[in-house]
């Protein structure tokens, strides 16, 4: 009956050791086996089912992908002495994992180190370097007279040539320079960048301030050629409306004038066939201006009494 009953705490003792004597590599990592402390043997990189002593050694994991390394925001000056916040970011991989571990033990540690290094470097070739270098890139290129034309602001051409180096042979640079102290940490830099460029609040704010009064004095004058070009357009608009109205009172004058000519062509016409008449038809008309309660003086021997005369007897 014992032996019954210890069968099964053998198998689980059993069990146990196996499964601590077992272990697992993903193909994103590699292992060191550590045993008191102390690294042993090879890295294991083969991904699968491995073997150690149980109880005794331990497997140390470490990623074999890329790792991103974001640094400090710092606050470091330039050749010229503008004062700017650079914002570096890096990636790194751990390509010797036993060296790794003697120097730096972990991913934490490896941070706390690319710290030192990077913005060490970083900050010596910033603070070496004229800001226009820093924020222009090698290939970097403007149309001064586009500028000028759409702006309408006189440019310094010597201030717009292409940079010496640009951001992207600083950023190499960097890299180069840095890169010198991995080995000792085991970790091999890929690549290092240059995330963000600002200048400081102080600065900034003085920088802002100047955009502004720039872009105002710009819309100033803007606004002042509008006003001129308002100026002249209204003042074109006067002047051919003067046009049109003497030219259509002069039109008017010559139809006037035709009118009237032809209505005296017709009085003439009128006249000439029967002068007797056409005078006491106008003596008619000038009696009709007279009004219905107008009384009329008229002697005895006036041509329109006698006409009244003769058709009474009639």
């Amino acid at each position: 009956m014992s032996k019954l009953l210890s069968l099964p705490v053998v198998a689980i003792a059993v069990l146990i050791v196996v499964l601590n004597a077992a272990y697992i590599i993903d193909q994103a990592e590699q292992g060191i086996i550590v045993q008191f402390g102390e690294p042993i043997g090879d890295v294991v990189s083969e991904p699968g089912l491995h073997w150690k002593l149980p109880f005794v050694q331990e497997v140390r994991r470490f990623d074999r992908r890329l790792l991103a390394w974001d640094g400090d925001v710092s606050q470091i000056p330039t050749l010229g002495r503008e004062f700017i916040v650079v914002d570096t970011t890096a990636r790194y991989r751990i390509a010797d994992p036993l060296q790794f571990l003697r120097s730096v033990r972990d991913e934490a540690g490896a941070r706390t180190r690319l710290d030192d290094i990077v913005d060490s470097v970083a900050r010596d070739i910033v603070s070496g370097t004229e800001l226009e270098e820093i924020v222009r890139s090698a290939d970097w290129s403007v149309d001064v007279a586009e500028i000028v034309e759409e702006e309408g602001i006189t440019l310094d051409e010597s201030a717009l040539e292409r940079p010496q180096k640009g951001r992207g042979q600083l950023e190499r640079e960097m890299l180069t320079a840095a890169s010198r102290l991995m080995p000792g940490l085991g970790i091999e830099l890929v690549d290092v960048r240059i995330k963000r460029i600002n200048y400081i609040d102080t600065v900034r704010t003085q920088v802002e301030s100047r955009m502004i009064a720039e872009r105002q004095s710009i819309a100033e004058r803007f606004r002042s050629e509008g006003q001129g070009r308002s100026q002249e357009i209204l003042g074109d608009m006067e002047k051919e409306l003067l046009r049109i109205r003497s030219e259509a009172e002069r039109q008017a004058q010559q139809i006037i004038g035709k009118a009237d000519a032809e209505a005296t062509r017709i009085y003439g016409e009128a006249y000439g066939k029967d002068a007797e008449f056409y005078k006491f038809f106008k003596t008619l008309e000038s009696y009709d201006a007279l009004g219905e309660n107008s009384t009329l003086m008229i002697e005895a021997d006036s041509d329109f009494f006698r006409y009244l005369e003769s058709t009474r007897r009639r």
